[in-house]
């Protein structure tokens, strides 16, 4: 069973971007079935359950390293920043109509 070590992305909740951690979690070998009474959707790897939070990704990476645990790390694509002016609204060079 492969680890993956990732940078979750931020809650929709948020503006900023500080105070992420770093998640080292488990995939899943079992396949998943329904639960015939409630018709929950579960399994029983246990393991899957378990997310560590590390500060950097470096640390989690040790940690695999020294547990023999094999990993994935997943790079966190970058922020496409588009800077906008409120100007740019009633340009005579804007192509689209400009609609409230």
């Amino acid at each position: 069973m492969r680890a993956r070590i990732y940078l979750p992305p931020k809650n929709v909740m948020q503006s900023g971007r500080a105070g992420s951690d770093w998640v080292l979690s488990y995939g899943s070998d079992a396949p998943e079935r329904a639960d015939r009474l409630m018709g929950w959707i579960g399994g029983g790897d246990t393991q899957a359950q378990v997310r560590l939070s590390f500060p950097t990704k470096d640390e989690a990476i040790a940690y695999a390293e020294r547990n023999a645990i094999p990993y994935d790390v997943e790079l966190p694509r970058e922020r496409q920043v588009r800077t906008k002016a409120y100007a740019d609204n009633f340009s005579y060079k804007r192509h689209e109509n400009w609609t409230h």
